[in-house]
């Protein structure tokens, strides 16, 4: 890491520095020079960020709502189910049999969690790369506005089903509401196109790692006001809040993000060139194939293999802390629910501090192995935890899990052509929700269907699955290495 990937942190200055990227020409703009080709927004923001604020917003609402979510399940079945919490006292005895009662909460929480999940996330598998392919042409400011709006209709719907006691199917049709709309994953996509378009190859790892640890931070703080404000006020204020943070969100992309790409006022939404743009990209591997041929291609898909493994596993065991930590033997409460989710979101920060720190050293290719260790070991922590010492021994062991996915989005977008940004970054956004789509089947199908011999044993398994993609990468980096080692060879040898 040099200066210039730290100055390009500045979206001004990555706007005057990457001159040499024709897709950001068209974007530049001379002080005192008035621009008809971007669109600018209504209020210029004199601060040193882009969509990062917009990102942090979106990753807040969404992390203050998931636990308390699930915790809200967990309580209006108990209440229909006559269960009491009868838990308390099996925790004070390990030897206890399980209750059965307890049992029955648990498979139908992560069912219902699996249905909510799979109802939005199946709408926003074709949503997203639709508006993340159509921001490309019409800009990335309505993308990044859009789903914001859809996810505040959803609170809006979760707090009815709050205040009159409606049944918790009705969150379902709140998940789709949003889902049409894009969900958070259009946000995701939006922003990391964005980062792609503002910034040079140098500096591209580390942006996207800032954007990372944008979602890190909100997460934490989220996670740690969610648990307290729950436990002493109970659930609506909370979703207030979260209704609040998302209109926020849609307001600042509105009034202060400024356009990347120029619009075009003739782009369509409902068109089938843009699912055609994405099938294209890995059809034929993009221009970029022309110089590399089938090695190429092959690195694109390599590459979103593993970025759809390491994403799976994040997501679907992610949704299984609080459902693990919630029963016995932990029987946590929600303050430490809400320490728990902080602590595996101080990952982020810690992976970006590690990525600085590790770039100076090694290659982003090793510093991804090295972030896909740390997750592993953690994972197996976690399947053997049976006590709260043991269980934040595994969030500490996970503090570098988070600087895998920033080197694999920045690999994806070095492998096409500035152009072709739009549609890479539309299908990363339709990979990401076929990972939460397939996250949020097997490991919530999973979990009740091995209580019975091992209650940690979906992370155990998400364990091993990350063995695959830490496998493709020291294999395509060994490759990388031997091929730079012939080049010089040959070039040795002719002179």
């Amino acid at each position: 890491m040099d200066e210039q990937d730290t100055a390009a942190i500045l979206h001004g200055d990555v706007l005057s520095d990457t001159a040499e990227e024709p897709q950001l020409d068209v974007n530049k703009e001379e002080p005192g020079v008035p621009s008809t080709d971007v669109v600018r927004p209504p209020v210029t923001c004199s601060l040193p960020v882009s969509v990062e604020p917009v990102l942090f917003l979106s990753m807040f609402s969404l992390a203050l709502q998931a636990p308390l979510s699930t915790q809200y399940l967990w309580d209006r079945i108990s209440e229909d189910l006559g269960y009491n919490g009868s838990k308390r006292s099996e925790c004070g005895n390990s030897s206890a049999p399980p209750d059965p009662l307890q049992k029955e909460v648990e498979t139908l929480t992560a069912h219902w969690n699996l249905y909510i999940s799979l109802g939005g996330f199946s709408v926003g598998l074709l949503v997203v790369p639709l508006l993340g392919s159509w921001s490309d042409l019409a800009g990335r400011r309505r993308v990044l506005i859009l789903p914001n709006l859809g996810l505040a209709l959803q609170t809006i719907v979760y707090l009815v089903v709050m205040y009159l006691k409606l049944p918790v199917v009705y969150f379902l049709v709140g998940r789709l509401l949003s889902g049409l709309s894009g969900d958070f994953n259009a946000v995701l996509a939006g922003c990391f196109a964005y980062v792609a378009d503002i910034s040079d190859r140098r500096s591209r790892t580390f942006r996207v790692a800032i954007l990372e640890a944008c979602l890190g931070l909100s997460g934490m703080l989220a996670s740690i006001i969610g648990g307290q404000w729950r436990r002493a006020q109970g659930y609506i204020n909370p979703f207030w809040l979260v209704l609040a943070t998302n209109l926020v969100s849609a307001l600042y992309a509105f009034l202060f993000v400024r356009e990347s790409v120029v619009p075009d006022p003739s782009a369509k939404l409902l068109t089938t060139r843009h699912h055609k743009a994405v099938w294209h990209l890995y059809s034929s591997g993009g221009s970029s194939s022309e110089a590399g041929g089938q090695f190429h291609r092959c690195k694109l898909w390599l590459y979103t293999l593993c970025f759809f493994l390491v994403v799976t596993v994040h997501f679907g065991s992610r949704e299984l802390y609080v459902l693990y930590e919630l029963s016995s033997p932990l029987c946590w409460g929600p303050d430490f629910i809400g320490y728990g989710s902080a602590a595996h979101h101080l990952g982020y920060l810690s992976s970006l501090a590690g990525i600085k720190i590790m770039q100076r050293c090694m290659e982003d290719s090793w510093v991804a192995l090295v972030g896909l260790a740390s997750n592993i070991v953690g994972l197996v922590v976690f399947s053997v935890a049976n006590s709260t010492q043991l269980m934040f021994t595994g969030y500490g062991l996970c503090l570098l899990f988070m600087t895998s996915t920033p080197v694999l989005r920045s690999k994806l977008s070095k492998l096409v052509e500035p152009s072709e940004q739009g549609a890479l970054f539309a299908s990363v956004a339709c990979v990401e929700s076929l990972c939460y789509l397939v996250g949020s089947g097997v490991f919530n199908s999973l979990y009740p269907a091995t209580l019975h011999f091992m209650k940690g044993f979906p992370f155990l398994f998400a364990a091993i699955i990350l063995f695959i993609p830490a496998g493709i990468i020291g294999v395509l980096t060994c490759r990388e290495v031997e091929g730079r080692i012939t080049k010089e060879s040959a070039g040795s040898s002719w002179c």
